[in-house]
């Protein structure tokens, strides 16, 4: 019970936190004056005399396109670059090294399509300058670029007769001076005041209370002697000098501008730790406070995004109609993921462990979780960020159980759809509903209508496209990945655990997530760039997909509604949205899940 109330609270709040940050994001798309006007409007008319942009400029969708690609472009080129000569920059008191080329492509892919996949660990691998000059400055442009499209698109519905969808370039400026800027520096401060750090001071070290032996594990790593005896330098088990161990007395304790980063990885849906673990480190995530601040911005501005599509076309009530539908979609997979993470699995009964939910522990699969977050909070923000196209977590979900390892892995299938990435999930969800709307009106012999525009065989098109993009990078990359030579060097594990090892990762990478089965080393050059070409492709074939059918709509003229319009806000339509993203979803992941998680699954029952 207590899980349950634990995981109605965090819904609850977050949809307190949605609804008016949907209504500001929708003032700021039109440019009224709302309570950040007097402070940030001198400073956005700056911007737009400094870079010569027009505000009242109407771009057609192929121009819009050309400054989205053109744009995000000039930030990978960057990025690459920035990465690779960081030894020789400054604000690298560790002195690292330049990435090399294939993991320099692969993070720079993955931050500028906010996807935020890391095969690297951030307080060992990049500078402080390549932390905040290059990941942090993509987290909020990337995370902007999708909010302007979702503007756009939401423009298309409303324009009538015009091929104006607004101008890229103002887009860009008004979100992340009147949304992103704002939120995160409040966010900021409400994390570095809750403990995460955030300062330039190069790494520490400090003694440990016992010295802890440990020896090479053949992988690059090291296993540690938990029954080892140590008396200065010599070390032994079970009365046995262990020759080739050694005694280690300190703890490495990094540091850096965490707080900044971790805001924008929240809010904008990067998912990109500044540690390697991501939010389950102390310093990036050290308490409940600063837990339920970062699990909230997982999905604040996605859920908002669906009220301010409803007051962007005039119509609040189709707005509720597809946050009714992504909302039922996060409760059913968080529910699932929490129920099977609390009641465990036979393994875990065998041998020992005790799995009942008392008032002393919190029974359940407790392996890969933080003791101080537990099952109701990893398992809800393991829901949450598996929804959005985030990737951040504060447990790992390689150790989750075989059915909540594959909710994780659905949700990212399906397109990033529930609720999804800022303004990316509604554009995607709305890909969906214009194929519903489609279905439904062959089967009551009518031409399809949504929201006033007739559906003709340029949005089913170009609907499609953006619906199927997704699954078809996501098969077709894990299919050569699995046959390739080399992949099996890349897993911790084998048999069906594996494969859903293999396959999260490409779906984590085609979903635009960014979480991995931590088990899984994609530090590879043909992982890198596979992953690289995927996150791309994933990212801008569908931009491509919705603006062409925001420049089809706005040159449509309005159609009255009649008695035969099917409602696109009642629960009829709700239930079928849900149908058909669930049916695409089915159709296309069945028989690899069958073959990952599901296999997992009856493995463990037998």
């Amino acid at each position: 019970m207590s899980t349950a109330i634990q995981c109605a609270l965090y819904l609850a709040i977050l949809v307190a936190v949605g609804i008016p940050l949907g209504a500001l994001m929708a003032r700021v798309m039109d440019g009224k004056r709302c309570f950040l006007t007097p402070v940030m409007q001198p400073l956005e008319h700056g911007i737009y005399r400094l870079l010569r942009i027009d505000e009242h400029e109407q771009m057609g969708w192929k121009r819009y396109l050309v400054s989205v690609l053109a744009f995000s472009g000039i930030g990978l080129v960057f990025l690459i670059a920035l990465q690779m000569v960081q030894a020789i920059l400054p604000l690298n008191p560790q002195g690292l090294s330049g990435v090399s080329w294939d993991l320099a492509f692969n993070t720079a892919a993955s931050f500028v399509t906010n996807t935020n996949w890391q095969a690297y660990s951030g307080e060992t691998t990049l500078s402080y300058l390549s932390q905040f000059l290059g990941l942090t400055v993509q987290n909020y442009v990337s995370a902007a670029t999708g909010i302007a499209v979702m503007f756009a698109l939401i423009r298309g519905f409303r324009q009538v007769g015009t091929d104006g969808l607004g101008s890229f370039w103002v887009d860009m400026v008004r979100v992340v001076l009147y949304v992103l800027i704002p939120l995160n520096l409040a966010v900021s401060l409400c994390l570095a005041g809750g403990g995460v750090i955030q300062n330039l001071k190069p790494a520490e070290y400090t003694d440990l209370l016992e010295p802890v032996a440990v020896v090479e594990d053949g992988e690059g790593g090291y296993t540690v002697l938990d029954d080892a005896e140590i008396d200065g330098d010599t070390v032994t088990v079970d009365g046995e000098v262990v020759a080739d161990a050694q005694v280690v007395t300190k703890q490495f304790l990094p540091q850096g501008p965490a707080a900044s980063q971790v805001a924008i990885k929240q809010t904008g849906t990067n998912g990109g730790g500044f540690f390697g673990v991501n939010s389950a480190h102390p310093f990036e995530n050290p308490s409940s406070f600063t837990n339920i601040i970062e699990m909230i911005g997982l999905l604040a501005i996605p859920v908002g995004c669906c009220f301010t599509f409803g007051i962007g076309v005039g119509d609040r009530k189709q707005g509720r109609a597809i946050f009714a539908a992504m909302f039922i979609l996060l409760v059913v997979s968080v529910a699932i993921i929490a129920f099977n993470e609390q009641v465990g699995t036979p393994q875990l009964d065998a041998a020992g462990a005790d799995i009942a939910l008392t008032e002393t522990q919190p029974g359940g699969n407790m392996e890969g979780k933080e003791a101080r977050f537990g099952i109701a909070t990893s398992s809800t923000w393991a829901g949450f960020t598996t929804a959005a196209s985030n990737g951040a977590v504060n447990s790992m979900h390689d150790s989750y159980t075989p059915l909540g390892g594959m909710i994780a892995i659905l949700q990212m299938a399906l397109g990033e759809v529930v609720f999804g990435g800022v303004g990316c999930g509604l554009y995607g969800m709305i890909g969906f509903a214009i194929l519903t709307v489609f279905i439904a009106g062959l089967m009551v012999g009518r031409t399809p209508e949504f929201l006033g525009k007739k559906i003709e065989p340029t949005e089913m098109r170009w609907a499609v496209v953006a619906c199927l993009a997704t699954p078809f990078a996501i098969l077709v990359g894990s299919a050569i990945a699995a046959m390739a030579p080399g992949i099996m060097d890349s897993l911790s594990n084998a048999g069906a655990h594996g494969f859903s090892e293999l396959l999260y990762t490409y779906v984590s990478c085609g979903g635009n997530n960014g979480s991995a089965f931590a088990g899984f080393n994609a530090d590879t050059p043909f992982l890198n760039v596979s992953l690289g070409i995927v996150m791309l492709f994933v990212r801008f074939v569908p931009i491509v997909a919705i603006l062409r059918i925001a420049g089809s709509l706005s040159s449509k003229k309005s159609v009255a509604a009649s008695a035969g319009t099917l409602s696109t806000t009642n629960g009829m339509f709700v239930f079928l949205l849900i149908f058909i993203v669930l049916l695409i979803g089915a159709l296309s992941f069945f028989p690899a899940l069958a073959l990952g998680p599901i296999a997992e699954f009856f493995q463990m029952l037998a």
